[in-house]
């Protein structure tokens, strides 16, 4: 009797195991907006790209701009206009550039152990 069981069993274990190995959406029931930043999200990490903060592009350095000085107002004279004055602009500081975060040589710098 017992050998009849076994097989029959298995027979019907075997579409429930099966359907439960098949992969399945995270959250079904998500709205359309959340699916739709999951996807864009996915879309956009690419395999073997780093992410997070550390791997931000380096900004450029900006240049020092010398201060301009002040021009004084001159009167009219003879039916011209007045030219008004203009004030001074500050000298802007020089920016130096974010240092980079990247490794030098991007292999297993900081992942393996002596």
């Amino acid at each position: 009797m017992l050998r009849k069981l076994i097989p029959f069993a298995a027979i019907l274990v075997f579409p429930a195991v099966a359907v439960a190995q098949t992969p399945q959406i995270p959250n079904a029931h998500a709205s359309d907006t959340a699916k739709a930043k999951v996807a864009e999200h996915r879309a956009t990490h690419v395999r073997g790209e780093p992410v997070g903060l550390d791997h931000r592009p380096v900004t450029p350095a900006t240049r020092a701009v010398p201060a301009t000085r002040a021009t004084p107002a001159t009167p009219a004279s003879g039916g011209g206009a007045a030219v008004p004055a203009t004030p001074a602009t500050p000298a802007t500081p020089a920016v130096p550039a974010s240092p980079s975060k990247k490794p030098t040589s991007p292999g297993q710098s900081a992942s393996h152990r002596p």
